[in-house]
């Protein structure tokens, strides 16, 4: 991965984009190669013109070295063959220049894209490494155009800025040195208009940059309400919520309209600014240059050169004066690459952080407080100790910081105070992903792939044999559903398991955490949207799960949290109990009350 710049300037985004560049160099140079050969060639094309007007129409005395070049050419002593070898090199020269455009094109293609595929590749890694504190702030939406949009400016500062700038530096300093030897007057009045560019750009520098900015921002609440409103299309269809997501879509559309032409608008008087001072220039240069004429000291060939060139001058000197703002201009897209790239990773590994060897499973919260802000703690003074094989059921009111205590043991979150072992053992202290490895998880929400039955449940075990799937399965009690399927276990799944019911995609994510093995387990209310018929099915298998494993299990189900061996409590972010049931009944406390509540319910 390019470093991430310190500071967001002009200079620091070039920087770093070419750390991109420079990582396929291969591809670099082929696109710098094509680039000047394209110049070679434009600087050659009005030679053949200039030579055709000044020594065969006009018969203009040849220096010495074109003289030879020009008796080295068959047929050379008749006027008529010399006009053919004009008309043939123009010829090549085009052609030329067509076939040199063409491999430009293909190597800028290549080349831009494998920067920009790198660049989101490293995105991507990085936040998927990122904490739950992060992700709290931002929406899938929003991360999904980062990588798949956003990524596009690496390409533009290098491809369209740095390196079409390069090339007009070197086309500038090769003209200057043509045109300086035919008309050295005539070529610095060429270049005057080079201030009247520059004023157009401190003008409209940053009125540009801070209107991108403001259309990139609000394009970007476009693909977040995308995204929330696709998320949620059943709750959506369910209250009819479809024309006001239009509305609010339509809106959000049309302020991204009024951005861009306002953007666009500051572009085309920028443009327009430069083109008059193009103008301008070409006006004065072809005034003098017919006067020169005029006089006997200029011939019609080095006219004609001077025009010629005059377009190809002002061209590298407009991409000089474009350079920075079109880096600007996708300067918004840089910053939002940046902003992850880099946000720091909470949840890494330490230097010496050593590999977590197989573990019993004893697990110890010692006084922890944590927040997913840092002002706004969830989770108060937790102290809580868990033996290893035992099964811990956490209940309380939703928010009581549940889902988060449990997010500490595979270290979703770090406490901002206090600290969890396992097995005596500081999590921060080993390696993330050999504490992962004997983490198993079962959610609320089993989050199936659209591939295979046998590949979701062999997602966390890759290396998983045919047999060991189906064995897993079966005690997840999920083989029989399976079996009915049209190609059992290579069936392809819909999107998040939509094809099947709320019970079988459970069991599956079950089938998963089994087959894993892992010595610490935990169940994120893993049977809170089944009917009670369901869950009585996967009791069994949610028993044959928490065999012989650490576990968490958070459920609202008494009839589900009955699996454990201990019960706690929980209460505004605040242990209130811990106890068998029979303990708890006893004390008539928050478990007795909720007791009661279900039981006057049923």
């Amino acid at each position: 991965m390019s470093a991430p710049p310190t500071t967001n300037t002009i200079p620091s985004l070039c920087r770093w984009a070419l750390g991109y560049a420079f990582r396929r160099w291969l591809a670099l140079t082929s696109v710098l190669g094509t680039m000047l050969l394209k110049t070679g060639v434009e600087l050659l094309k009005p030679w053949p013109m200039v030579f055709l007007v000044d020594y065969v129409l006009q018969h203009k005395a040849a220096t010495p070295a074109l003289q030879r070049l020009v008796d080295q050419l068959p047929g050379a002593s008749t006027t008529s063959n010399l006009i053919l070898w004009s008309v043939a090199a123009t010829a090549f020269l085009f052609v030329l220049s067509w076939i040199v455009e063409v491999a430009d094109a293909y190597a800028n293609v290549t080349f831009g894209q494998r920067i920009v595929y790198d660049l989101a590749a490293d995105l991507f890694a990085k936040l998927q490494r990122l904490s739950l504190r992060f992700h709290a702030g931002k929406s899938v939406g929003d991360n999904i155009r980062r990588v798949t949009s956003d990524c596009n400016c690496v390409s533009v500062i290098v491809k369209d800025a740095m390196l079409p700038m390069v090339t007009a530096v070197v086309t500038l300093v090769l003209m200057f040195i043509i045109l300086w030897r035919n008309d050295p007057t005539l070529t610095l009045f060429s270049m005057a208009i080079v201030p009247l560019m520059g004023l157009a750009f401190f003008i409209y520098a940053k009125p540009m940059i801070e209107r991108g900015s403001r259309q990139q921002e609000i394009e970007g609440r476009a693909f977040g309400i995308v995204e929330q409103t696709f998320a949620a299309i059943p709750i959506v269809q369910a209250y009819g919520l479809e024309p006001a997501n239009e509305r609010r879509l339509q809106t959000n559309l049309n302020e991204s309209f009024a951005a861009t032409m306002s953007l666009t608008n500051v572009q085309l008087q920028f443009k327009l600014l430069i083109g008059t001072a193009t103008s301008v220039g070409t006006a004065g240069v072809l005034w003098i240059a017919g006067r020169h004429g005029l006089a006997g000291t200029m011939s019609v060939g080095t006219i004609l050169l001077f025009l010629s060139y005059l377009g190809s001058l002002y061209t590298p000197l407009q991409s000089i004066m474009y350079t920075s703002s079109v880096v600007q201009s996708t300067a918004g897209s840089a910053r939002r690459v940046l902003e992850v790239l880099q946000a720091q990773e909470e949840i890494a590994d330490q230097p010496n952080a050593l590999a977590l060897p197989p573990i019993r499973g004893r697990v110890q919260f010692e006084n922890v407080t944590v927040g997913y802000q840092p002002a706004r703690p969830v989770l108060h003074n937790i102290t809580l100790d868990v033996h290893p094989g035992e099964t811990i059921a956490l209940i309380g009111a939703s928010g009581a910081g549940k889902s988060t205590l449990i997010s500490l043991v595979p270290r979703f979150l770090d406490p901002g105070q206090g600290r969890v072992l396992i097995d005596g053992k500081d999590i921060r202290d080993v390696q993330l992903k050999t504490l992962r490895y004997q983490v198993a998880i079962v959610s609320q929400e089993p989050f199936l792939f659209p591939i295979s039955i046998a590949a979701n449940i062999a997602y966390g075990s890759p290396q998983a044999t045919r047999a060991q799937i189906e064995a897993a399965a079966k005690v997840a009690n999920a083989d029989s559903f399976i079996q009915r399927l049209p190609k059992q276990y290579d069936t392809i799944i819909g999107e998040r398991g939509a094809t099947l019911s709320a019970g079988e995609r459970q069991r599956l994510s079950i089938a998963r955490a089994l087959l894993k093995d892992a010595p610490i387990l935990i169940l994120d209310e893993p049977t809170s949207a089944l009917d009670a018929e369901t869950e009585a099915a996967l009791l069994q298998a949610l028993r044959q799960l928490t065999k012989n494993r650490t576990t968490f299990l958070i459920s609202h189900r008494l009839s589900t949290a009955r699996l454990a061996d201990r019960i706690v409590v929980m209460n505004a972010g605040q242990i209130a109990e811990v106890g068998t049931e029979a303990e708890l009944l006893a004390r008539q406390g928050l478990y007795f009350t909720l007791y009661n509540s279900v039981k006057s319910d049923q």
